[in-house]
């Protein structure tokens, strides 16, 4: 049987002719569908997902622009926590620097963790280094985009590749990172992921275990170049090309993207002389994966009846994420009193209200906030085999 080699390799895109990035700020190595009509009602998609006949990532929902109001929460969080998401990316840049050596090539998984990979390229250029950074796609059930593999192995060494992004949940992505990178046509990649925070306990680098606010999760686009959530649909994309993502530049009026990446960095200077101690911290812990978090999704799958952990989305982050771009059906967070930043969840309480959502303080629990998703969802029901699930009312 002949095997048929590979084709050509397509390059990175850049902007400003795809994103609202500088062109030296990042590669990304997907494929352009800006012109391609795949925005759909999240009422649509997720009904159509959850019964099976469409993957997540075939379409992309109608993206959200903030009102006034939640403009104006954002610009308190970035104010409030531009200084702590700083010292995280400081801490993990050094972490990185110190474990992995001084020549690395970013890969941040497009795109929550792009501004974070910005973030650490522009760390490690106050002291000379120039990290190589590409946005690369992976997708839960489908796995890292082998072409941009590819292309990162076949541009660099592979050794030296680190995987970004801007925080965990409940460990889905590390693992699903992972078992890209134990397949046969990954090999050089090392299996690890670099994040800010890791509440759920999932990686071994990192900036810190709690679960709090990075400002860029408050929105979509927006605050990430003006690109979209990637891509993997077999119309539109072959073999030999990049997962894809559509560059809205039509939203340039509202977007904050470069004014998140600025005002971080703009706090650089400030927390450097805080970096030896916050990272003398993490390396002092112990920093072993465990998934702990896993445990807790699992056991609020349990008590709510929804018998999908992929339904349930904890941390700050996955649970904003649920309040615009999924169907929510509630959303659990800690007491106030548990809270060490109570103001991190201002604008979860502010989209739950917009959007006719039931918040519900839950003491001891693991994570700040859990976004849950409506579960065996159609619009005609209430929760799991369209019933109302245990102790969720309509």
């Amino acid at each position: 049987m002949t095997t048929v080699p590979p084709g050509p390799l397509p390059g990175p895109l850049r902007g400003p002719a795809f994103s609202s990035y500088a062109a030296d700020e990042v590669g990304w190595l997907l494929t352009d569908l800006s012109g391609v009509p795949l925005e759909a009602p999240a009422e649509e998609r997720e009904e159509a997902v959850q019964s099976g006949g469409a993957h997540y990532a075939e379409s992309l929902p109608v993206e959200y622009l903030p009102g006034a109001q939640y403009g104006a929460l954002f610009e308190a969080a970035l104010r409030r926590s531009a200084r702590r998401v700083a010292l995280g990316v400081a801490v993990v840049a050094e972490l990185l620097r110190a474990e992995r050596g001084e020549d690395l090539v970013l890969a941040s998984l497009a795109r929550a963790g792009t501004p974070v990979g910005v973030l650490l390229r522009r760390w490690a250029a106050r002291s000379g280094a120039r990290w190589p950074h590409y946005a690369v796609s992976i997708v839960r059930g489908r796995g890292l985009d082998p072409v941009a593999l590819r292309w990162l192995a076949a541009h660099h060494d592979p050794d030296r590749v680190v995987f970004v992004d801007a925080w965990t949940g409940k460990g889905a992505i590390a693992r699903e990172l992972a078992a890209a990178l134990g397949a046969a046509g990954a090999r050089g990649f090392r299996a690890e992921l670099a994040v800010l925070t890791d509440p759920g306990s999932c990686v071994r680098t990192f900036g810190s275990r709690a679960d709090y606010l990075v400002p860029s999760a408050c929105l979509n686009s927006t605050v990430s170049g003006l690109v979209s959530r990637t891509v993997l649909n077999d119309r539109l994309i072959g073999p030999d090309r990049f997962h894809g993502a559509k560059f809205y530049a039509d939203l340039a009026a509202a977007d904050v993207s470069r004014r998140f990446l600025d005002v971080v960095s703009g706090c650089f200077d400030e927390v450097a002389a805080d970096v030896p101690a916050a990272m003398a911290a993490v390396r002092a812990g112990d920093r072993t994966p465990t998934f702990a978090g896993w445990a807790q999704v699992e056991e609020v799958s349990a008590e709510f009846g929804i018998g999908d952990v992929n339904l349930v989305k904890p941390g700050v982050g996955e649970t904003t994420r649920v309040l615009l771009r999924r169907v929510p059906w509630r959303v659990l967070v800690r007491p106030p009193a548990e809270l060490e930043h109570p103001d991190d969840l201002a604008h979860l309480h502010l989209l739950a209200q917009q959007r006719g959502v039931p918040v519900q303080e839950v003491p001891g629990l693991a994570y700040s906030a859990i976004g849950l998703i409506h579960p065996r969802f159609t619009r005609g029901a209430t929760g799991a085999d369209g019933r109302a699930a245990q102790g969720v009312a309509r």
